[in-house]
């Protein structure tokens, strides 16, 4: 391809000013010089794929899907579909994790089961943890789809966690397959979360939650 022409007064440029240096150089220098930057070009490609966020989708009766960043995939606990956590110095700070959820014959509609069921399910968040304390509960958004909170503290690998658990089915007549998100967050981990409340609304957990898609 023909060079574009340059007007004399914006020259010369930069290949004109190093093409002396670049005949003049050894064949090793040359080498050298083509390695830097094959290295420097794979170095910012490197960041550049760091910066991009992680995804991460699932089938099945309730397909979803969402993205993270900072987080990172650990073993699910048996029963979960997924689990991305972030720790230092190996105490938990962030979890997010995603499960099934099977919700009974019905005949009402969705945001009348979902309490119905809720009770139960506390009941089982009680018996899994220490020092649990139902902190609060009720009807709430995932992307706009209709969906049930859970919120609360309790003791998780020997300290304190807020607790957020949402209750999630597609929006289908009726749906019984649906999905249970477990977000936990130590009190430590962001200044700017100070309740369950305001778990997955800002730090690492809500790019997850924000993006998060069911159906």
């Amino acid at each position: 391809m023909a060079a574009i022409p340059l007007k004399p007064e914006y020259g010369p440029t930069l290949g004109q000013l190093l093409a002396p240096r670049w005949r003049d150089a050894s064949r090793l220098a040359r080498a050298l010089a083509v390695t830097a930057g094959v290295a420097l070009v794979a170095l910012v490609v490197g960041a550049a794929l760091t910066l991009e966020n992680a995804h991460y989708s699932h089938g099945g009766p309730a397909r979803f899907g969402f993205s993270y960043r900072d987080l990172y995939r650990t073993a699910p606990e048996p029963g979960e579909y997924v689990k991305v956590q972030r720790r230092a110095h190996g105490r938990l700070e962030d979890s997010f994790a995603v499960g099934p959820l099977l919700l009974p014959p019905y005949t009402g509609a969705l945001g009348a089961e979902l309490p119905l069921y809720a009770a139960s399910y506390i009941k089982g968040l009680r018996r899994r943890y220490a020092g649990f304390a139902l902190g609060g509960e009720g009807k709430t958004l995932v992307n706009s789809v209709l969906a049930y909170d859970i919120l609360y503290t309790a003791r998780v690998e020997g300290r304190t966690m807020f607790g957020r658990n949402i209750l999630l089915a597609p929006e289908l007549a009726h749906p019984r397959a649906g999905v249970q998100i477990v977000m936990l967050t130590s009190p430590t981990a962001n200044a700017q979360v100070t309740t369950p409340l305001e778990v997955g609304t800002v730090g690492v957990l809500e790019l997850p939650l924000y993006t998060f898609t069911i159906g």
